[in-house]
């Protein structure tokens, strides 16, 4: 199966790398720098600096070269990843997607834009804790695969799966979509935890009320439980929430040190998924009645509604009630 990686950023160069090591692999790049850089030195060196790619890896900036390939592996942010799919055409090929978010303009989950745009192609999700970086150097790392084909699911995993890279395949794609959206947006909580000094017991509290809160908008909008308490949900949640090697943990740092989300945002050179997420998040949970004050609290410092004391003043405010609900 020759696979097409799109997205030349740091997670995108990591999937090839882990492509490449089970045959052909060819990566798209929008940037000429991150073609000429892999192609000439096998290293990103704008993406993901210092780590050795494989030759087998050869990239390109023409998404034409990407119809010969059997699958792609579809890594461009979240926010982008209509427009690409649009210059793409009708493709009948299988896509799996590798971003985390859910669409700010249309409130949609990934494969649900996937599926409009390409009703022809069957739709796989890759998620779960993975460090690009990490990745890409062959650590180890256990990832969900979800798609509703099973034979589809297995077929990938065959291919992609490493000694390193270990695959757990699913049939709940919109489980696997929800918890990497939704602990973006929790990844910013835990980073402004850290910067403003509140502790670590407080930031085992956000982690714990954190995954209450996914949990209940994951089955509000068709998840299993299961899937939320696995790699894809909770296992991305605590990677995220705890290590500045996460963009959105470290753009909570940055916000809870007194920075605004709008001058951090403007600096970053990668994307902040779950500033993006924050917003069509909390509009969907206030429209399904779903209790979400965490991400409500995102939402408001992104938007610069409030401020770090505003938020958390009305956080501990909050009436007592049972943990179980």
């Amino acid at each position: 199966m020759r696979l097409g990686v799109i997205g030349g950023g740091a997670w995108g160069t990591a999937l090839a790398q882990v492509a490449s090591a089970g045959g052909e692999t060819l990566l798209w790049a929008l940037e000429p720098d991150v073609v000429e850089s892999i192609n000439a030195a096998h290293e990103n060196r704008a993406f993901l600096a210092g780590v050795p790619l494989n030759p087998g890896i050869r990239a390109t900036s023409d998404l034409g070269e990407l119809d010969r390939c059997d699958a792609w592996l579809v890594v461009t942010p979240a926010q982008h990843m209509r427009a690409v799919l649009e210059g793409a055409g009708d493709r009948d090929k299988p896509l799996v997607l590798c971003a985390k978010g859910i669409e700010e303009r249309s409130g949609q989950l990934l494969h649900q834009v996937a599926k409009q745009l390409c009703p022809n192609a069957a739709v796989a999700v890759l998620s779960g804790p993975t460090f690009a970086h990490e990745v890409a150097k062959g650590l180890p790392t256990a990832v969900t695969l979800a798609a509703e084909d099973g034979d589809l699911a297995e077929r990938l995993r065959d291919r992609l799966k490493q000694p390193g890279f270990r695959i757990y395949v699913s049939d709940d794609v919109a489980g696997a979509e929800i918890g990497g959206a939704v602990k973006n947006v929790l990844a910013i909580a835990c980073g402004v935890v850290e910067g403003k000094g509140l502790g670590q017991n407080a930031r085992a509290a956000l982690i714990g009320r954190g995954f209450a809160e996914m949990t209940r908008f994951g089955l509000a909008f068709g998840a299993k439980r299961e899937t939320l308490v696995g790699l894809s949900g909770l296992g991305d949640l605590v990677l995220t929430c705890s290590s500045t090697s996460s963009r959105n943990y470290s753009l909570g740092v940055g916000i809870g040190q007194g920075r605004s989300a709008a001058e951090l945002l403007s600096d970053r050179k990668t994307v902040a998924e779950g500033a993006f997420t924050a917003p069509v998040l909390a509009r969907l949970a206030r429209d399904k009645a779903i209790d979400m004050p965490i991400v409500d609290a995102v939402d408001a410092l992104i938007a610069g509604r409030a401020n770090v004391d505003q938020v958390l003043g009305a956080l501990l405010a909050r009436p007592a009630r049972s943990e179980a609900v």
